[in-house]
């Protein structure tokens, strides 16, 4: 007796952990630059009228927070641009593997499309338009691909063979 709906979970939590997974590797290996912690001296502020070294202090807080979001820009497309590769590779292994392992494949192939988003995601904090057009447009492109491979090429085949 088959059960669909076990069937549809499994390769749900794999396209999920496969996405995560992914997700802490780059975390692992390539960790992202670190946010600058607020001074102790600027969080108990009662009143406007800041003290000479409060205002260093906030000053200083300022531009480590500049130069924070400015690496963060890079990274991000950095980190998009790694994640849509192994989006890419993962959804074609998932597409090679399909008549031979077709629960998990159909795992990878939900894991290569959330890999797919967060890559996207990433695209867009970027800050560069042109980057985030150019990974939204593989982005389209691969999932259009995927889906006339997966989707639509069986039933020509089927339709073929008849």
């Amino acid at each position: 007796m088959e059960k669909p709906m076990l069937k549809f979970v499994y390769a749900l939590f794999i396209g999920i952990m496969l996405a995560v997974f992914i997700g802490v590797g780059i975390d692992a290996f390539y960790p992202g630059p670190t946010a600058p912690e607020s001074p102790a001296i600027l969080n108990n502020i009662k009143s406007n009228d800041l003290t000479d070294e409060q205002i260093i202090a906030e000053t200083e807080y300022n531009n480590k927070l500049k130069q924070y979001q400015e690496d963060q820009e890079p990274y991000s497309r950095n980190v998009s641009i790694i994640t849509l590769i192994f989006a890419v590779i993962i959804l074609v292994i998932s597409l090679l593997f399909e008549k031979k392992l077709e629960i998990i494949s159909e795992g990878l192939l939900l894991g290569g499309v959330f890999t797919l988003g967060y890559s996207i995601i990433r695209g867009f904090m970027s800050a560069d338009p042109k980057y985030r057009f150019i990974v939204l447009t593989i982005g389209l492109i691969v999932a259009i691909g995927v889906g006339y491979m997966k989707f639509i090429s069986p039933k020509e085949s089927a339709v073929k063979k008849s």
